[in-house]
């Protein structure tokens, strides 16, 4: 068994395209109309679907908002170094809501940034490098 994807209902097709490909560098797939069902689903993500999880994006036609509740919690995106990767969504307009630092209770730097619907979207710090204390402002934007 292999998880193939996570559904996400989003508001503004565009403007979740916008975040997903422009901000965090993933790729459309894919994307399809269903005016039966009056929904379009587009698939984004880092490699392909053969051999990569990726982020199903489903726009239900003229329902531009949703609750996105108290279950919810977020998903999670492993980079290779957190500062430049959180620049660089800043300077692409994403919006980050918790500076990359260790995680409370642990060592692990995280830090979290947020679509335009509201979803938290985790960044987590992959490599062994001790990134805990470096300044933000020596980042390289990548």
């Amino acid at each position: 068994m292999r998880l193939l994807h996570t559904m996400l209902r989003v508001g503004n097709l565009e403007e979740s395209l916008k975040f997903y490909c422009d901000v965090l560098g993933m790729r459309l797939l894919r994307q399809k109309d269903y005016p039966g069902g009056e929904f379009t689903l587009a698939f984004v993500g880092y490699g392909d679907e053969s051999d990569h999880t990726v982020l199903e994006l489903t726009y239900n036609w003229g329902k531009d908002h949703y609750n996105l509740g108290d279950a919810y919690g977020h998903i999670a995106i492993g980079v290779d170094d957190i500062y430049a990767t959180c620049e660089a969504i800043r300077s692409r307009g994403g919006k980050v809501t918790r500076e990359p630092g260790p995680m409370k209770h642990g060592s692990t730097v995280i830090a979290f940034v947020e679509d335009p619907d509201g979803y938290k979207v985790e960044l987590i710090q992959l490599n062994s490098r001790d990134l805990s204390t470096k300044p933000p402002e020596a980042a390289a934007v990548s």
